[in-house]
């Protein structure tokens, strides 16, 4: 079973943002979406773009689930389980995640 990483204090990553955080050599991008300790990760790279820029997408709201908006070719990608609102034979990988005593952390 793979370990918890901490990332981040859950303070220092402000409601409806991202950020990537290096964990075991893989870029992962965390999300808070809300002011509450619901965060979500997956990877970063952006499957259509071939970049790393997932974590700096805009995080949003279709039919009652949550999405992250690539910044650069705007495919939305599923915070729960990674697929892809535009294309459902792309995906990216996702990651379990919890906030313990104030922290953020992952488990790749």
């Amino acid at each position: 079973m793979s370990k918890w990483n901490q990332v981040c204090t859950l303070d220092s990553l402000y409601p409806a943002t991202g950020v990537c955080a290096l964990i075991d050599g893989k870029q992962v991008a965390i999300f808070r979406p809300r002011d509450d300790e619901q965060v979500f990760a997956m990877d970063n790279m952006d499957p259509f773009a071939r970049s790393n820029v997932l974590s700096r997408g805009i995080i949003c709201e279709h039919k009652e689930q949550l999405w992250v908006a690539s910044p650069l070719k705007k495919q939305r990608f599923n915070l729960v389980d990674g697929g892809c609102l535009e294309n459902d034979q792309v995906s990216v990988a996702t990651y379990k995640t919890r906030v313990k005593e104030g922290s953020i952390e992952v488990q790749l």
